[in-house]
């Protein structure tokens, strides 16, 4: 049975304007924690597919338990929602809409966030997350923007070939902080590019970060391409880079 502190949770609708994306708006959801204060300043967790984060990723009742169970220090969580008709496009690198998401993100929503709610500003402080092409542009917002972005959370990134080619002609990634899981069970996932091997794909970016040194946490557990298995991953992904007091 779920203790109710953890559903008392603090989740703001908000709504920003972008000169970048076609629609000209997009939806966020924001996590505010126990005891938030906005005299103080917390870390703050972007997560892509931001409904699906909150809905069946149950971020937010993790981060409940986190910070009222284990002592993790408070934290924000911002959910950017996607419309999923145009997720690839978004979020793969050769995508069409690609780059106009990630100037949206570094140019307009940071921004936005950090002038609105009192998120700490330091690159250090700052995680991005996303699962399967959420992972993927997560890396490549970091990659276009290091002085912005050196923090990952990657479940079951969708690494395809583009994103391989644009990692692998990339230099030294010594700032790059990654934390990559995968499903043993992921070998054949059907997407809307064909039917893909996300193990062995993650195993390849895995081995592409590796050798230019960046700090990884990787792991291959049993687990589908799917929400029930990265909703069991979440609080381990943010224990690994949100302290304990």
């Amino acid at each position: 049975m779920t203790d109710n502190r953890y559903l008392k949770r603090t989740i703001v609708k908000d709504s920003i304007d972008s000169q970048y994306l076609l629609e000209g708006a997009r939806n966020l959801r924001i996590y505010l924690p126990p005891g938030y204060n906005e005299v103080l300043s917390y870390p703050v967790i972007y997560c892509q597919d931001g409904e699906d984060f909150f809905n069946f990723g149950r971020i937010a009742t993790s981060a409940q338990q986190l910070i009222l169970d284990e002592g993790i220090e408070p934290f924000i969580i911002v959910g950017v929602d996607v419309d999923k008709s145009v997720r690839t496009e978004e979020y793969s690198p050769d995508g069409t809409r690609h780059q106009a998401y990630v100037d949206f993100f570094a140019l307009e929503l940071l921004p936005f966030i950090e002038s609105k709610y009192p998120v700490r500003n330091t690159p250090e402080e700052r995680i991005l997350a996303g699962d399967s092409l959420g992972g993927t542009v997560s890396l490549h917002i970091a990659l276009q923007h290091p002085d912005l972005f050196t923090r990952i959370i990657s479940m079951s990134g969708a690494y395809y070939e583009a994103s391989q080619a644009i990692v692998a002609a990339t230099g030294d990634l010594d700032w790059l902080n990654i934390f990559m899981i995968v499903g043993l069970q992921e070998d054949a996932y059907e997407t809307d590019r064909g039917v893909y091997n996300f193990v062995e794909l993650n195993r390849t970016m895995h081995a592409l970060l590796q050798e230019r040194n960046a700090i990884i946490h990787y792991e291959e557990k049993d687990g589908k391409h799917q929400w029930g298995f990265w909703q069991k991953e979440v609080p381990q992904a943010i224990r690994y880079f949100i302290p304990q007091y």
